[in-house]
């Protein structure tokens, strides 16, 4: 059973991605044999693929006052 749902707001939290901090859109959400989830996370500028749950944060629901 996944953490996060399609079209929740989240905040990535991997030092190796340059989505580092940033919220994105879950856009896909991908069962993995072992019955764990990995998701495909959209930002503004781009898209993360095959994030685990442990790397998400639900976002506080402001994700669209965050316009730079």
């Amino acid at each position: 059973m996944s953490e996060f749902e399609k079209e929740d707001s989240v905040v990535l939290h991997d030092e190796h991605s340059e989505f580092d901090g940033e919220t994105g859109t879950v856009t896909q959400v991908m069962e993995t044999m072992f019955g764990d989830a990995t998701y495909t996370i959209s930002f503004e500028e781009g898209q993360e693929q095959g994030v685990p749950a442990d790397a998400l944060e639900a976002a506080d629901g402001d994700a669209d006052d965050d316009e730079e």
